[in-house]
């Protein structure tokens, strides 16, 4: 379960775990996209910046993406003209036009190794009668200003029913950009620390963001751990926690030429991905809500057979899955964490588009840290109103609100075999068991610490897996993704 960038990227020098307190002008949370590029930025502009990593920068979902730089998200246009009006699409076309054009220029001025390359994006659908979605999206892209024309062939293998094209996209390796733009933060004089979780945010004169380790405060806290922890934002309830799945597959001849996502169903992504030894396929798809639907390895098992329907697979190198916020209007989340504070700042709801998305997030970020308008932050504000969005709003909290409930245990832990894990009665207590490989149990509480919905076994990838605000656990009840900041309590099973 190890990403591709993950294995072929170099590891990046540490950064030590804080245990002294610190200060500086802003505080930024998370080492993915959007928390490095908005750490660097204001670095670059003369605040002095301290980022704080829970795990390894760029590990977490900034290291999981299918690394597409690109304008094209799907049939994103039609739907934001619709829902939000034409001003609002072309607005969300210039950010992420903005965005392409600051990582391209980073990558040639600082001669950044990381892969990037031009190549054309397709959304591309197979069936007849959905034609007419990619004529609609083609209008409405035009309009926000995007050059996008329908074309009837592609380079793919099979034949495709029309393809929307987006010319001059790109594509990278997300996480040697990534590190590269984080050893330019600790050059223009910022400190990154590594392996420590911020746990709370307080405000009083200055801000104080307060971790195991440590105290440290700010003038400014930027929260970029792709969900916001601080349930006082109410981002939880305004996304919904999706995952998705990648191969990397060794094939005979060359990945074709460009990038690649479906529009009808089932969901697939693709690209070709150069790595030192050979280029690699790479095919995504089998998304679903976090927790709430079935995460089996099957999954993978239909993504390898779709590959080898198509291509001549060789092998199979890698296989993971990635963690996303959907905003349930369209839109990312990105400014104030509440309406009356200005000083505690958050971002989320990119949607899969994490790499655009999160460094347009970045500029508008950063304009708000500096005090500076923006058109963009407008857009993103998450407290805008929109009327649309409030039957989705109400239908994902009442649904949430059920998932609270218990589901039925499933017998007792001697019901286990190697590898499982489920909900099941030990001792007159409901317990989350899972049975290691070697035979040993370990259990812990099914409850989710962030707002107590009961966990789902994930068997792809051998965690508990919250269904409502998509926190995901280690089987011994580590967090491995937020917005849950405690462990799951351990319980005995002697």
């Amino acid at each position: 379960m190890t990403a591709l960038w993950t294995d072929t990227a170099p590891p990046g020098p540490p950064h030590p775990e804080i245990d002294a307190p610190a200060s500086a002008d802003v505080i930024v949370l998370g080492g993915g996209i959007t928390g490095i590029t908005t750490a660097l930025r204001l670095q670059e502009a003369g605040a002095s910046t301290i980022l704080l990593e829970a795990g390894r920068l760029a590990s977490g979902v900034s290291g999981q993406t299918t690394a597409k730089v690109t304008t094209q998200h799907g049939l994103k246009y039609a739907e934001l003209e619709r829902d939000h009006g034409p001003r609002a699409a072309r607005h969300y076309a210039v950010a992420n036009e903005r965005a392409l054009d600051w990582i391209a220029e980073r990558v040639a001025t600082h001669a950044i190794e990381c892969g990037f390359r031009r190549q054309a994006a397709h959304v591309y659908v197979t069936g007849a009668e959905a034609r007419a979605q990619l004529e609609a999206e083609a209008s409405a892209a035009c309009a926000a200003g995007i050059r996008a024309t329908v074309v009837d062939d592609t380079p793919l293998p099979f034949p495709v029913a029309g393809a929307l094209r987006f010319d001059d996209q790109a594509e990278f390796d997300p996480r040697a950009y990534l590190l590269a733009l984080a050893g330019q933060l600790i050059a223009a004089g910022g400190t990154i620390h590594e392996n420590t979780r911020a746990v709370q945010v307080d405000e009083d004169e200055r801000l104080t963001v307060k971790t195991p380790g440590a105290h440290v405060t700010a003038d400014h806290v930027v929260v970029a751990t792709h969900v916001p922890f601080l349930d006082r934002s109410l981002a939880f309830a305004r996304v919904s926690p999706m995952r998705s799945y990648l191969i990397a597959c060794r094939i005979v001849g060359p990945a074709p030429a460009g990038m690649y996502i479906s529009a009808d169903g089932p969901t697939r992504s693709l690209r070709g991905a150069p790595t030192a030894d050979g280029e690699r396929l790479l095919v995504g798809g089998e998304g679903h809500r976090t927790g709430a639907d079935a995460a089996t390895p099957e999954r993978f098992d239909r993504l390898e057979a779709f590959a080898r329907e198509h291509w001549d697979v060789e092998a199979v190198t890698h296989r993971w899955s990635s963690h996303d916020a959907t905003p349930l209007d369209g839109l990312p989340l990105v400014g104030r964490t509440t309406l009356r504070s200005h000083r505690v700042l958050m971002a989320t709801g990119f949607a899969k588009w994490g790499m655009t998305g999160g460094t347009a997030a970045a500029e508008v970020l950063a304009d708000l840290v500096q005090g500076r308008p923006s058109a963009t932050g407008e857009l993103f504000d998450p407290f805008r109103v929109s009327l649309r969005a409030l039957p989705s709003v109400a239908m994902e909290n009442a649904a949430n609100g059920l998932r609270l409930l218990p589901r039925r245990s499933r017998g007792t832990v001697a019901d286990l075999a190697p590898g499982e894990g489920a909900i099941v009665d030990h001792d007159g207590e409901r317990v989350a068991a899972h049975r290691r490989a070697d035979g040993s149990l370990v259990a812990v509480s099914p409850r989710c610490t962030h707002l107590g919905c009961e966990v789902r076994w994930n068997a792809a990838e051998t965690t508990w897996d919250c269904p409502c605000h998509g926190s995901r656990y280690a089987p011994e009840g580590d967090v491995r993704h937020g917005p849950a900041v405690h462990r799951l309590e351990s319980k005995p099973l002697a």
